[in-house]
């Protein structure tokens, strides 16, 4: 028989763990790189640049547009590696509490 009051308990359990692991988040940190190294991005798990790093022949005004579009190119690829690491931590957190349903992933669902 179906046990509405356990699953509710796992689903307060899985609510409490999703929220310790994304306050965590912050702490983690991914970087992305452009222009064979010149220009560097680092975003934390809020999904918050950090820091950008530039090699200093890319501060003469006429490679103003260059440089705009290097960091972005790298701020897009740092985004994309902390997306992978909220959702392998969000991952890590529901593991094991819920009954494995085909299609819900938990902790895609809170990130």
């Amino acid at each position: 028989m179906f046990d509405i009051m356990g699953m509710m308990g796992k689903v307060k359990e899985a609510q409490a763990k999703i929220k310790e692991t994304q306050a965590q988040l912050v702490h983690l940190t991914a970087s992305g790189e452009s222009g064979a190294g010149l220009v560097k991005v680092t975003v934390n798990g809020d999904r918050k640049v950090v820091k950008i790093d530039m090699d200093e022949s890319l501060l003469s005004p006429q490679d103003k547009e260059m440089l705009s579009d290097l960091i972005v190119a790298a701020t897009n690829i740092a985004m994309e590696s902390i997306e992978g690491q909220i959702k392998e931590e969000m991952k890590k957190a529901t593991e094991g509490m819920m009954p494995n349903i085909p299609g819900m992933d938990l902790g895609s669902m809170f990130g």
